[in-house]
């Protein structure tokens, strides 16, 4: 009897210790089909909040055609108002272009546009977009079977000028009024995941823009005042014009609404985060707000159920590190792979990380880099040489563009299979933050803030933990001590330069020349005129399970010298 039940007891304690370490690189749980796979528009989209259209638009509209050498298409859904431009070539007079300029209306017959129309709207370098009067049924449908021909044309990277009533029709949902009664529709879907607002005065108009939100809450509100336009180029907003633009995020049960309102920057220093949006992060943050909160309450156990993590702080590498790397990775079997951190659709060229894995003798030596979500995630020839990796290294740079292209993939699932079969995992700056399940420092727009909303999931090799980088020499203690606060549930990891730890299951060896800062709400609570943290240099040691000191480093410290880039 005593036997079963200590056997019985081993089986439970086994399945706990399974559960509670194994999810954070044993499992995998990220979901593709939440995140966008359409991360950014080819061209440029010009929406003006009135119907007259300020003068700093005309122009930004007029460099970025000429940049294309092409023809400007103007399209008239309706008439002009009393209060708008009378024509619409006045829009450009005393504007220095030299465009071909053609104009275009819906068919009077069809109520849409001709074939002829469309092969040209599709051809031009630019398009402009004219609803100077109120819009009838008849003409939303007419511009809704321009639609297709519009979103190739930007994807072909053609400029769009949108105003008047039209600018609401950019969105994915519009507010329309039929027989005296408020209608929610489709619209385009060109500003993708969004609810616009033209004519947009906050105090007034902010409780409808929110009641929109309520029924579509992963949907970015945006409101923009007379006078005023927002031009989105890739993926980034900016304003231009005399007014605002104010960006609206629906409340849930832990967040509040969240409110930014947008202005023309006022010369090359002005804040980034006053003057510019990165719409896909709020895109982002907008789906977060309706699924599960993240970072859970109880995260996974900091624990690597098999292989091994390397975590570098950047700006050099500990010497020997790479060597060990080799090493677990199968020293002349090895199969590596290199994933830079690139925002750039093509990385071309030789890379020194992988030329140096060849000169070392490696069996196998590849970069693999997309910024498609879809190939990333079904792509068999992409895939492959994951497959056989033995190890991976995550480049440096901005962080959040290794989320982009592989979180919930095929890919991001081959990569913890890596570490399944006991392979190993490096990266060093954005290559180390992208390591942890709750990610760092990942602001598309500037990397000034530590926690950045709809930015926050890494690669999740190792859970429980939030890892920095650049620690000491960027000053970023008091980033993590709110950080801390914030989500005490997390251990916080600052790493200096040229400095990583060496992970194997929960224990975590310091090497390199400067030192690790760990982070500890629950064991080490904040005291006053003390440090918040525990440092460790070369040849400390750190349980990240039990948070705790394993070894303390000697006096003099050994692995002093950095010896290859962190890339």
């Amino acid at each position: 009897m005593y036997l079963r039940s200590s056997l019985f007891a081993l089986i439970v304690l086994a399945l706990f210790v399974s559960s509670a370490f194994g999810q954070s690189a044993g499992s995998f749980d990220e979901d593709f089909n939440l995140w966008p796979v359409d991360l950014k528009i080819g061209g440029t989209i010009i929406a003006v909040g009135g119907s007259n259209v300020p003068t700093a638009a005309k122009e930004t509209f007029l460099r970025y055609v000429a940049r294309r050498d092409g023809a400007i298409a103007i399209v008239k859904l309706s008439e002009p108002d009393k209060d708008s431009d009378k024509e619409v070539s006045s829009y450009f007079e005393g504007l220095d272009h030299d465009a071909k300029i053609e104009e275009y209306g819906l068919d009077n017959e069809s109520g849409t546009f001709s074939a002829e129309a469309k092969k040209s709207i599709g051809q031009a370098s630019g398009i402009v977009i004219v609803a100077q009067g109120a819009l009838n049924k008849g003409q939303r449908t007419g511009f809704e079977s321009a639609i297709v021909t519009l979103r190739k044309a930007i994807e072909n990277g053609a400029t769009l000028l949108v105003s008047g009533r039209a600018t609401r029709l950019l969105g994915s949902l519009q507010k329309t009024q039929f027989g005296g009664l408020s209608v929610e529709s489709e619209a385009s879907g060109l500003i993708p995941d969004s609810i616009i607002k033209s004519r947009y005065y906050d105090s007034r108009d902010r409780p409808t823009l929110l009641s929109q939100l309520a029924s579509s809450p992963r949907s970015v509100g945006i409101g923009i005042e007379s006078e005023t336009a927002v031009v989105l180029r890739g993926r980034k907003i900016r304003v231009i014009g005399e007014g605002s633009a104010t960006f609206l995020l629906m409340a849930n049960e832990k967040k509040p609404v969240r409110v930014l309102t947008v202005r023309e920057a006022a010369g090359r220093r002005a804040n980034p985060y006053e003057t510019i949006v990165d719409l896909t992060a709020w895109r982002r943050d907008a789906i977060e707000r309706t699924i599960a909160p993240f970072p859970a309450d109880d995260p996974p156990v900091p624990f690597v159920e098999n292989g091994t993590l390397l975590i570098v702080g950047g700006g050099g590498m500990p010497r020997g590190l790479m060597d060990k790397m080799v090493e677990l990775a199968g020293g002349e079997d090895a199969r590596l792979i290199y994933v830079p951190c690139a925002e750039e659709d093509e990385v071309t060229g030789p890379q020194r990380m992988v030329e140096a894995w060849k000169k070392m003798g490696v069996a196998s030596a590849t970069m693999l880099h997309t910024k498609d979500r879809i190939k990333a995630n079904s792509d068999k020839e992409f895939l492959a040489p994951l497959n056989q990796a033995t190890g991976i290294w995550f480049g440096g740079g901005r962080q959040w563009n290794m989320a982009d292209s592989y979180y919930g993939t095929e890919a991001h699932r081959l990569m913890k299979d890596v570490l399944k079969r006991g392979g190993v995992i490096g990266g060093s700056s954005a290559g180390a933050s992208i390591q942890g399940r709750y990610m760092c420092r990942a602001n598309p727009v500037a990397n000034f803030d530590i926690m950045a909303p709809g930015y926050e999931r890494g690669l999740g090799f190792i859970g429980g933990v939030a890892i920095d980088q650049h620690f000491s020499q960027r000053r970023r203690q008091r980033d993590m001590t709110e950080l801390a606060n914030r989500y005490p549930q997390l251990l916080g990891i600052g790493l200096d330069e040229a400095t990583a730890i060496i992970v194997q299951k929960s224990k975590a060896d310091v090497v390199g020349r400067g030192k690790v800062f760990f982070y500890d709400r629950i064991n080490n609570p904040v005291v006053p005129g003390e440090n918040d943290f525990i440092a460790l240099g070369a040849g400390g040691s750190f349980d990240l399970a039990k948070r705790e000191v394993l070894s303390v480093p000697e006096a003099s410290e050994s692995d002093a010298d950095a010896d290859q880039p962190d890339k």
